[in-house]
Order: C-alpha cells, then structure tokens, then sequence
C-alpha cells in the first residue's frame, strides 16, 4: 500500500501508455470540462496482467466490475486478466468523486478510450515482429496474430521494458455489435470475499505501533468548548492520551477497548447556544427559513390557467431528515508526520478529501497520500470523510499511526444527515381532464456538503478548528423539473440559506423527494379525473422512453386499467390491498425508472407490507445486466425502508437517534416476498449510471399504494404504523 506510481511501475515491468484525454476522446456523453486534459492510463505487466487506475472507488455497487469488462472488451484481454486499482491518489487520475450515479457515464468512456489506445499502440508495436501491416493483425486474450498465424503475446512484446506513447486521438472503440464482454453478466468480482467473510474492509487493517482513537464531541457542531480535565483518564491503563486542539477533543490508548473507556470517562464541558425546533414544526419552520428564490423553469401563464380550470387542486408534501445508517460504522487510520502524510480511508472522493485534509494538517497537498479502502456501503456521504480527517489530526498530534473508529451513536449522531423539504404543489384540470397548470414550489438547502479544498470545514474536525464549510447550493432541484409535458407549468425553487441539522448526499440528493411529490400529486390529478394512473401519465408523457418504462412496468405488473382508489372491494376488511406506481428519468437526463408495487394496509394497527415490486429500467447501454440488478434491488430495498421508518429525531438540544431502536430501518422480514426487474437495453445510448435512478420513484409508489388501499393520502414521510393508523382514524 505504501507504494509510489515509480515504484509500482518498476515492479510490473510494464508497458506504459500515458494520455492526455481531450474531450472528443469520450466515447459517450460530455466530461466535466476539469477532466477533459486529465492524464488517465494503465499498465501491461510482463506476465500479461492488466492494471488499470481508475479515480473512481467500489461503494459495493459492482462498479470495479462493470469498469474491468469495459477495459477487458476494448483491449481484446480475458476479463480475468485486468485489475483495477481504485482512488490512490498518488496512483490513480482524478476522475473526480463517485458520486451521482456518474462513474459508469463519466468514468466509463474515459477508460474505453484508454484501452482503445492501448490496444491500438499494442498491435504497432506488433506489427513489426509479426512483418504485416497493423491493419491485417486480430487480437484475441491478448495476443496479437497475423494472417500467417505468428502471433506474439502482449506480454512479449513489453518484455520487462516501458515505453511511452503519447495519446493519438485515432483509436476508435468498439461498437456495440461487437462486444463480447461488454453486456455480459460477469459475477462481480468483489462478492466472494465479501460472502465468505474473507473481504479486507479498512475496519480490518492494522498498522505497526498503531494506536487506537476515538473522538469525543458536543451534542451539536456549533458548540463551544470551555474546559477539559484531562486528570480525569489519567489513571486509566493504555497510556491514554488526550488531543485537543481548537474545539476538537480525542483521546488515543494502546488498545481499543482502552480509547472506548476513556472517551466515555473524559470530563468535557461545552457551551452550546443554538436551539432545535419541535420536530413537529419543522415543515412550516422548513418555509419560513431564509431564502434564494428563482424559477427553474416556466411555460405558458400558470395563474390565468389555474383561475379557469375546471378542477384546482393543492398538495404539501414533506420529507425529514434521514441518514445514511451504513450497518458499519465509518473507520479510517492515518499516518502523519512532519514530512508527510499517508491516509487509509473509504471515502468516496480521493483527492477532494485529500486536498481538505492537508488544510486541516496545515500541510501541501502534494504531502498527503489517500489510499481508498473500502469500508461499509455508504448511500451518499456518510462519516467516512469525517473520521478520516479524525484520524489525521489525531496521528499529526501524538505522531504515531492512529485507527479512529467510529461507534454506533458517533455515526447515528454526526454523520451529514439527508436534507429536510417541503414541496408544495398545485394544479388545476381541464374540462377533457388533462392537465391545464402545474405550479411546483420546493424548499430545500444544498445537499452537497463534502469536503473539499474550499471546503475543509465540511469535515467536523475542519470545523472544529474554525477552517471554512461550503455546503454548495445543488441537489435541491434534482427532478423538481417534470418529465410531463403541461401546457402552463412553473417550477421554483426556494434555496433555504440554513439547514436545521448538519446536512450533505443522500442516495439521489432531492430526487427522492421531489419524485415523490411530483408522482404523488400527479396520481392524485389522476385521481381527480377519475382517470387510470398509468394511462394518465403517459397521456402527458412526449418522451419515448419514458412511456416505454412505463408500458413495460405495467406489462411487468400486469396492471389492469382502473382509477384509484380500489374501493368497494377493500370494504370492512381487516387488511386492505392497494397498487401504486410512480416513474422518473432521473435529473432530467439520465436513467428511466418506472416502479409499480402492490401493499397490503393492516388496517387496525396501520403496519404497511409492501408484497410486491416491479420495476423496468432503461439506463442506456447494459454493461452488466446481473449487476444492473443488483444495484435496482438494493435501491428499491433501502428507500422502502426509507419510505416506512426513517427519520431522524432531535429535540431542541441534539439528535436522539442514536441507535436502531430510535431509527429502525428495514428488516429481512419486510423484504417483499418478489421485486420483478424488466432491463431495457438501449446500445444506441450511453451507459449512464444505476446506484440512484430507481431509489427515486418508491416513496411516491408507496404513498399511491397506501390510497389505492384505503382511499387515504399520505403526504409525510416515512409512512410508519403510527401515521398510517392515525390517517385512517
């Protein structure tokens, strides 16, 4: 782990092709104009194996996977054959954070070109020894034939030498018709280990003379320290020592159990002036927060419309606050010294916490290494940049290598929650019953909040020592736009300058939330127009692929045409059943996910069992149909448990949900006893991601199934026992 880019090339005995990508070299889509000069390659070893170093890091959603069959089909190697080697920043290119369902859509074609020119640079090189033309020359497992039959081994012709290529910008990958690896369902690599408990997670690692941390912290960020008796630890065993430094405060013992009985015993006083509101008060406190207003978008004249429509209808809709909840507890080691420093961590963002760390150290960036491990599955930012930088402030303080691992209530407590919004909208039908104006509204903050070299402050350890936050003012408006075509429409956003808790992303950022009050409000016009909510949808739909997600979950589902709610068929029952379907194509560009799910209402204890799902999905070309899978089934199970039991409680003081009786999440046994997955392939489009688009519809799925059970509307989240039960009362 400790090797350098010189050091590991000088192993490998390998070939090197360095590119400089410009942006006519991406196969699909446009790159983030930061990326398009960026030097992104690889390595051909002497025994033939492929590494390729990819910015971008496996979150335990098969992106290692599905990045290795790309690389493996535009080189013409066994898939065996490559290794990626992920988020070492003294290793890898910045290819920016894997975030956003991006890495497939950013990353991807960055890396085909790669090894399209590699390939390319391998078969020139080929030609001679082979006395043909490059041209005449096919590859196959990575050996190089000519129409004689010599042939010569990638591994041959690097013979233990290195030799650079510059970049061409000639070499064309692959079409689609072609692929042989690309569209295949590969087993994921990295699920073995993982099954059989072999898997090496950073909370495994141990390093030479290393001590354990942990930190001890206020009840809230915006707390002030005023004393800490360091007298009262210092008889414990371990050689405990305490770090303080501004409003940050650790302790550090030879063994674990040593640092979790010390930071429990350290007596610190805070002063903390900052006071919560009531939990019940937060949507109206939510709208009365300080705002930057601008519309979004904006046809026809909404007001005249709404005034002469034959129906108006109005909605609020709410979602609180919600974690991460990763079942791990976030961990990290770093290993500071004067010269240096070298940071073992599961972020998601490499270089981005690497250049807020070194602000935090008061050290050049060029200094710090991050080495990406991988830790427990995070939906978004959760703690691991937090304990990272912990870490790091720790290790530079007692100068020894220092394991700071998170506990329970420290990744439940501090943890960068999910954003709390509020959606109104309002909408008004015409005498045919079609939609004559849509007026969407949301309130929202930023969601995005990771750290950053002009943000170190987004890491608590950052801010404990006063260096700047920047929560950056997107995500709020992720899917606020409707996919539906109106006639008179305006959305606006309302850009709260404050959030109650300390926020960053969660799965999909507000595309939950605005999808769920998009679908919901959409299905309650529906309703309205005693029209089938499927068929009302596509009435308003012009895109081709999102009627055809939708068509194929009702194919899926086979849904019958009716309005909802159910109805008379429910009567005086004990259980009532319901349907309920929404769609998205998420942020407005990439993925289409369509969901239709089937519930079942307990109606004297309000427990709601979602039975069934369907869901098609169409994000373009399929690299990896099974693991396409698996990421739709991990994204329908965590926002079911997100729509039926998440939300963070707090009083005036702090956060209350420490642990998983104050914030359950979903268990196996309300895992639907079927989700039904439909793929649709599209190989004329680009591959965009899957870690998010199919999380977004299932809140409002939900909420329309609980009315097509019961003929009651819920507009708040999370859709508990307690709610539902007090909503049929």
């Amino acid at each position: 782990m400790n090797l350098g880019r010189r050091e590991f090339l000088k192993g490998t005995g390998a070939l090197v092709i360095s590119f400089s990508i410009p942006e006519l070299a991406f196969a699909q889509g446009q790159p983030d104009p930061k990326l398009q000069q960026l030097d992104a390659w690889l390595a051909v070893g002497a025994d033939g194996q492929v590494t390729m170093f990819c910015g971008k890091v496996e979150l335990g959603t098969g992106v290692q996977t599905a990045l290795a069959q790309i690389v493996a089909e535009e080189l013409d190697v066994a898939f065996g054959r490559v290794f990626m080697l992920m988020g070492d920043t003294a290793l890898c290119p910045n290819q920016g954070p894997t975030v956003g369902s991006q890495t497939i859509y950013r990353a991807g074609p960055q890396l085909r070109q790669a090894a399209a020119e590699a390939r390319q640079t391998l078969v020139q090189l080929a030609a001679p020894a082979l006395g043909a033309g490059a041209e005449q020359l096919t590859v196959k497992d990575g050996m190089v034939s000519a129409p004689d039959g010599k042939n010569v081994s990638y591994a041959e012709l690097v013979g233990g030498k290195k030799i650079s290529r510059a970049f061409s910008g000639t070499a064309q990958p692959k079409s689609p018709d072609r692929h042989a690896v690309v569209g295949k369902a590969i087993p994921r690599v990295d699920l073995p280990g993982k099954v059989f408990g072999t898997h090496a997670y950073v909370q495994n690692l141990r390093m030479p003379g290393m001590l354990h941390g942990r930190v001890v912290r206020p009840p809230m960020p915006e707390a002030r320290l005023e004393r800490v008796d360091e007298a009262s630890v210092k008889s414990l065993p371990g050689n405990v020592r305490v770090v303080v430094k501004g409003n940050f405060v650790g302790v550090a013992a030879d063994r674990e159990e040593q640092a979790i009985r010390a930071a429990r015993m350290l007596k610190v006083q805070w002063t903390q002036s900052v006071e919560l509101p009531k939990m019940e008060d937060m949507p109206a406190f939510t709208r009365a927060t300080p705002s930057q207003d601008r519309v979004l978008a904006a046809n026809g004249g909404v007001d005249a419309a709404l005034a002469a429509a034959s129906k108006t209808h109005k909605a609020q809709y709410y979602v609180p606050h919600q974690m991460h909840a990763s079942i791990g507890p976030s961990c990290a080691i770093a290993s500071v010294s004067a010269e240096s420093a070298t940071l073992w961590s599961p972020t998601q963002s490499s270089f981005n916490l690497r250049d807020a760390v070194a602000l935090v150290l008061g050290m050049p960036r060029e200094k710090v290494r991050l080495v990406w491990v991988e830790g427990s599955g995070c939906y978004g930012h959760n703690g691991a940049d937090d304990v990272t930088a912990d870490a790091a402030l720790m290790s530079q303080a007692l100068g020894k290598p220092v394991r700071v691992q998170w506990m329970r209530h420290d990744e439940h407590g501090n943890e960068p929650k999910g954003v709390a919004m509020v959606m109104e909208v309002r909408g008004g039908l015409d005498a045919q019953g079609n939609v004559a104006a849509w007026d969407y509204q949301v309130w929202s903050p930023g969601h995005a909040g990771r750290p950053a070299a002009n943000g170190p402050g987004n890491v608590l350890a950052g801010a404990a020592l006063g260096l700047p936050d920047n929560l950056l003012p997107t995500g709020a408006d992720r899917n606020a736009r409707p996919t539906y075509v109106f006639p008179n429409s305006r959305v606006t956003l309302h850009l709260l300058q404050s959030s109650v808790l300390r926020v960053s992303s969660l799965r999909g950022l507000g595309s939950p939330q605005n999808t769920f009050a998009n679908e919901s409000f959409i299905d309650e016009l529906a309703h309205a127009a005693a029209a089938d909510p499927i068929e009302f949808r596509i009435r308003h739909l012009k895109d081709e692929r999102a009627i055809a997600v939708l068509e194929a979950v009702a194919k899926l589902a086979q849904w019958s045409p009716r309005p909802a709610p159910r109805g008379g068929r429910n009567a005086g029952s004990v259980t009532s059943m319901g349907r309920g379907v929404a769609f998205v194509h998420y942020d407005n560009y990439s993925g289409y996910a369509a969901i239709a799910l089937q519930v079942q209402v307990d109606r004297a204890s309000g427990k709601v069992s979602v039975e069934r799902v369907a869901a098609a999905h169409d994000c373009g070309l399929i690299v990896n149909p099974d693991g396409l899978k698996n990421q739709i089934e991990g994204n329908i199970v965590q926002t079911l448990s997100r729509a039926l039991l998440e939300d963070v409680k707090f009083d005036t003081a702090k956060v209350t949900s420490l642990d998983w009786v104050r914030y359950p999440i979903l268990r196996f046994s309300d895992v639907p006893d079927e989700i039904a997955i439909t793929l649709i392939n599209r190989p004329d489009k680009p591959s965009v991601g899957a870690g998010e688009p199919a999380a977004s519809p299932i809140m409002a799925a939900v909420a329309n199934a609980i009315f097509d059970a019961t003929g009651v509307r819920l507009r708040s989240v999370p859709f508990t026992s307690e709610r539902v039960k007090a909503a049929l009362a």
